[in-house]
């Protein structure tokens, strides 16, 4: 392997670690909130609304149910009003974080449901409000499956900014599509693809340890 394709691997690496970083940043202002809201707005919870969890609910069922490859295309113009471009790393934030923000909010209602029924009534018996009781008691109870899910949820941010490199979004998808597939350069192709696997181990793992130290603290 050359120096060039050394050098075009090693940025490749930091543009994917900028996407994977940025698009997780911005779902999860995004979709931490809307999590929050389907679950405090479901049957029986703190917030009970079924207009709202209605509403939140289909709306994130329909982005969820886009592949991803489909989104990449839809989001084009989007992309290009908000950064000026549809290709290049800046481009391929907007539709990872679109892409992502479905994927948090349902994995943020599924940490939250597994906070027993008991902290909430003990919170709310002493006449805390909902706000504070989510705040104060729910999300902290359920810290360590967030932690574990927003680990699973960059992951599958790294496993999108891959398919990126379709319309050039760049970072190792990029290069392995350019490089790897249309060159016929096998070893650049399953350098890259050693090299996202290594990455989203790495992630995963920093999560279960995250979340195993949440647990005994």
């Amino acid at each position: 392997m050359s120096q060039y394709m050394i050098d075009a691997i090693r940025n490749g690496v930091w543009e994917t670690l900028q996407m994977t970083f940025f698009a997780s940043l911005y779902s999860y202002l995004i979709g931490l909130p809307l999590g929050v809201i389907l679950y405090a707005t479901s049957k029986g919870r703190i917030l009970s609304n079924r207009v709202i969890n209605a509403i939140v609910g289909t709306l994130v069922n329909i982005m969820r149910s886009l592949p991803f490859l489909i989104l990449l295309v839809l989001l084009i113009p989007f992309t290009r009003m908000v950064t000026g471009s549809s290709i290049g790393t800046e481009a391929a934030i907007v539709p990872l974080t679109v892409g992502a923000i479905p994927i948090v909010a349902r994995m943020v209602e599924s940490s939250l449901s597994e906070v027993p029924p008991g902290i909430i009534e003990a919170a709310t018996s002493m006449g805390a409000s909902p706000l504070y009781v989510i705040i104060h008691f729910i999300i902290p109870e359920a810290m360590p499956s967030l932690l574990y899910g927003g680990a699973i949820n960059v992951a599958t941010v790294l496993g999108y900014s891959a398919m990126a490199g379709v319309i050039g979004g760049g970072g190792l998808g990029a290069i392995a599509l350019q490089y790897g597939y249309y060159r016929y350069q096998k070893d650049v192709l399953w350098t890259t693809v050693i090299l996202l696997i290594i990455m989203v181990m790495i992630i995963q793992e920093i999560g279960i340890i995250l979340a195993k130290k949440k647990r005994k603290s």
